[in-house]
């Protein structure tokens, strides 16, 4: 082998038409564009959506409902997963951090406690928010819950 005999890899070249060079190219003229129309003009875009002048199924479709831009969206924990978490790590106090190290939620979520389950020992739990269930469970055990 030298480098007299070197060409590209089989299947790794294309031979590409080139439009626009000449009546005598058979490519010419209209340049594959065919006559008038937005597609022939230069600069054209089709937007997004945009479905040849019927009305987009976008617009087509009906808007519903209601977006309360000022709920506040909170990852709800249960008392069972927060006494496994206690007993695994032996906790007397359970906080944020503690979840986001368990991998329960991300530094930025806040958390409700819900009363599914039950705790085996006194624990101080720290979350943003409790349902009522959840308080009466953990201060029937004796611990106590405390809103951040």
């Amino acid at each position: 082998m030298d480098l007299s005999n070197l060409k590209p890899a089989e299947g790794s070249t294309h031979s590409r038409k080139r439009i626009g060079r000449g009546p005598g190219s058979g490519l010419g003229g209209t340049s594959t564009r065919g006559h008038k129309g937005a597609k022939s003009r230069s600069g054209y875009s089709k937007k997004i959506g945009f479905e040849g002048g019927q009305m987009p199924l976008q617009r087509r479709v009906p808007k519903f409902g209601f977006k309360n831009i000022n709920r506040v969206e909170y990852k709800a924990i249960n008392l069972d997963v927060i006494d496994a978490l206690a007993k695994k790590n032996s906790l007397a106090k359970v906080g944020i951090n503690d979840f986001v190290e368990a991998g329960y939620i991300s530094s930025n979520q806040l958390v409700k406690v819900l009363g599914n389950g039950s705790l085996s020992t006194k624990l101080e739990i720290e979350a943003n928010a409790f349902s009522k269930s959840a308080v009466a469970a953990i201060e029937a055990i004796g611990g106590n819950a405390i809103k951040l």
